[in-house]
């Protein structure tokens, strides 16, 4: 009987579609991660007073005020809406990367352990 290669029941063939789709899903993952590294996310905090742009790279581009919420006497609250509003742009972002992953790998990122890069 001649030996085959690979896997027995001619695997192998089935085993190069499978890498085929792998290296087609990474191609499109990487396409994907690029396209969210472009995007930009706002959110505001206090009314509108506080805005905060951030990218898919997770780095804040931008942060705008408005004039009436500057009050030297309350630093404290100024902080806060900031944080507030950069943390709303961020789960804005990561809302956005989870749902164009889970739309290439089927839902399959928490089975492989979510080893994306977001």
């Amino acid at each position: 009987m001649a030996k085959r290669g690979g896997f027995p029941g001619g695997m192998p063939g089935n085993m190069n579609n499978l890498m085929k789709q792998a290296q087609r899903m990474q191609r499109q993952m990487e396409e994907t991660t690029k396209e969210l590294e472009a995007k930009e996310y706002t959110a505001a905090a206090g009314g509108g007073a506080v805005s905060v742009t951030v990218s898919g790279k997770k780095e804040i581009v931008s942060v705008k005020l408005s004039e009436e919420v500057v009050d030297p006497d309350d630093i404290e609250m100024l902080e806060d809406l900031i944080v507030a509003a950069a943390n709303e742009a961020f789960r804005q972002m990561e809302a956005d990367s989870s749902e164009a992953m889970s739309k290439l790998t089927g839902g399959l990122g928490g089975a492989l352990g979510g080893g994306f890069p977001f």
